[in-house]
């Protein structure tokens, strides 16, 4: 990728402004945000021919949404997309490369400079490089627009309950830190970590999603196959 556009994909307004006005990443983000959009959307309506909009909406909300792009930001190589942005000192300060809106706009502001500068078949190839996952995934999370909705939803479905939360915060004001853990029948299934208690609730709920549905696999298969022998 051209070095100047990439510069531009990662830059954040904060560190714009404190450079004697340099342009940010915004335009960028709005552009990638528009591509993401459309290839998702694209995907899932081909490979569901069955689903109505509301449900295609629903999966397109678990894929396209901050914390999911965020994850997806943090999973690019060491340290991560954050690792290379270029954020204004007050950001740095208060955790900016971890932040869940700073790395989504980010993730973003990517796509769009791939898609600006190489077409809609690279972009194509970008997006589905980094959300196949997440797309595969998607028809798993009942109501797919968050974690904690799809574990109340898994916990529902198997009897068990409410999934109940307890947050402890570390660290000064400005810059705290959260550590949730999600109770499940009174087991702790999941623990998650985060710049804000909504981030490290939903994180935990995903480690607890993930940990139920495998321990619940084996009963869901045995009851598939009960049905057809039947």
């Amino acid at each position: 990728m051209d070095a100047e556009l990439l510069t531009l994909a990662l830059t954040h307004r904060s560190y714009a402004y404190e450079n004697g006005g340099l342009p940010p990443n915004e335009r960028l983000e709005f552009l990638g945000d528009a591509v993401l959009g459309l290839v998702v959307t694209d995907h899932l309506y081909r490979t569901h021919p069955e689903l109505p909009e509301g449900q295609l909406a629903k999966l397109r909300a678990s894929v396209v949404n901050m914390h999911a792009l965020a994850g997806v930001a943090r999973g690019l190589g060491p340290g991560g997309l954050g690792a290379h942005l270029l954020l204004g000192k007050g950001e740095e300060l208060t955790g900016g490369r971890d932040k869940a809106s700073i790395l989504a706009d980010g993730l973003e502001a990517i796509i769009g400079a791939v898609f600006l500068e190489h077409g809609i078949d690279a972009g194509r190839v970008l997006v589905h490089r980094l959300f196949d996952g997440l797309l595969a995934e998607a028809p798993l999370r009942g109501a797919g627009l968050d974690w904690k909705t799809s574990l109340q939803e898994l916990t529902a479905s198997a009897g068990l309950g409410v999934p109940e939360y307890k947050v402890e915060d570390t660290g000064p004001d400005h810059r705290k830190e959260f550590t949730a853990t999600v109770l499940i029948g009174g087991r702790d299934l999941g623990r998650g970590e985060g710049t804000t208690k909504k981030e490290a609730e939903q994180k935990a709920a995903e480690a607890a999603w993930r940990i139920l549905t495998d321990e619940l696999k084996p009963e869901t298969e045995d009851a598939a196959g009960q049905g057809q022998s039947a």
